[in-house]
């Protein structure tokens, strides 16, 4: 029997109102007991290869609500705005645009963090961390009955993180330039916006350019929230699938780059605002009052136009090869002066 989830019947209505503008697929089937629920992935812009891509992907945990709705707001101001924009038709042209709010939706169906196998997507990829991870949090093996369960050893993903990887590697890894944006929520007071690695504390290949986005980010939208730092500031990981996908790249497409980024909204913000959403368990992750959730919806469009605007003008911002190593060494003074072995 195929189910229908709230965000899921939105999200169908909104590829009928894109009408030819966007192309619609079905990534997968996902199995939760007695039900089905598609993976839908909705694409628009340019086919041509050449050009750059960016990614919005949410509801890779079933518990943040808010991941999948502020990427679904952003897909609806789209396309509204292709009714009469002509300046962003003039984008599509030369920029290819993914979708993928629901990544699990048998997680949103049953209110949990984890796929309906109890499997938490974000430690499923075939990734060790090289360093110790925090007990629990950093992914185990244990047992599906306890959270960030990684899933049986040596099996293959899951269908809803293989799923994610075959259409970032078929829509994104394939071009010269793009960018990926994963929505979650539920840690700290600050809306973060981390970047690789989450397996280790070491920095990555392209921190220069990271770099240089944060640089266009805090030039060109000042007053912004958003605290920009390596996940592996905060805690390490095993399995991290945007890890395993940015490895993916550096081996299977070496001449081009790939920068996936995870919004991190500070949800502590609405409990501390309302504290009664202690006692419910989506209250810690999603804000419950309806001017807030407003507020976080409209919050978030500026940096997802950015990054479709940065993906554009990749060519205007990135490093040149004389500057890129005194942006990389300005890059560890910023985030790793706690490894002076690095510098």
């Amino acid at each position: 029997m195929l189910a229908h989830l709230p965000e899921l019947d939105d999200l169908l209505r909104l590829i009928d109102a894109g009408g030819r503008h966007v192309q619609a697929r079905m990534a997968c089937k996902v199995d939760c007991g007695p039900v089905q629920f598609d993976v839908p992935v909705i694409s628009l812009g340019s086919h041509d290869v050449t050009h750059p891509a960016v990614a919005f992907v949410g509801g890779v945990h079933g518990l943040e609500r808010i991941g999948s709705q502020v990427v679904m707001t952003f897909l609806r101001t789209v396309i509204e705005r292709l009714k009469w924009d002509t300046l962003l038709h003039r984008q599509l042209d030369s920029l290819r645009m993914v979708f993928m709010p629901l990544v699990n939706p048998g997680g949103l169906w049953r209110g949990t963090r984890a796929n309906a196998q109890g499997v938490d997507l974000m430690r499923n990829a075939p990734l060790e961390a090289e360093e110790p991870v925090p007990f629990l949090i950093g992914g185990q093996r244990l047992s599906a009955l306890l959270p960030w369960y990684r899933g049986p050893a040596g099996q293959p993903m899951q269908p809803e993180s293989q799923a994610l990887c075959d259409t970032i590697e078929r829509e994104l890894l394939s071009r010269p330039f793009s960018i990926a944006l994963d929505c979650h929520s539920g840690f700290g007071a600050q809306d973060r916006l981390w970047f690789p690695y989450a397996h280790t504390t070491r920095p990555l290949p392209h921190l220069a350019e990271l770099h240089a986005l944060r640089c266009i980010l805090d030039e060109g939208y000042a007053h912004h929230p958003y605290v920009f730092e390596p996940q592996s500031q905060q805690y390490l990981t095993h399995g991290d699938l945007w890890d395993h996908l940015y490895l993916r790249a550096l081996t299977g497409h070496p001449g081009h780059l790939f920068l996936p980024l995870t919004l991190e909204m500070g949800s502590w913000l609405w409990v501390k605002k309302n504290p009664r959403q202690l006692f419910n368990r989506h209250g810690i992750f999603n804000p419950l009052i309806d001017h807030r959730q407003q507020r976080v919806l409209r919050r978030h469009l500026g940096l997802m136009d950015f990054l479709a605007r940065a993906a554009i003008g990749h060519r205007r911002w990135l490093p040149a090869a004389d500057a890129r190593e005194a942006l990389r060494l300005d890059a560890l003074r910023r985030w790793y002066a706690h490894r002076p072995e690095l510098r």
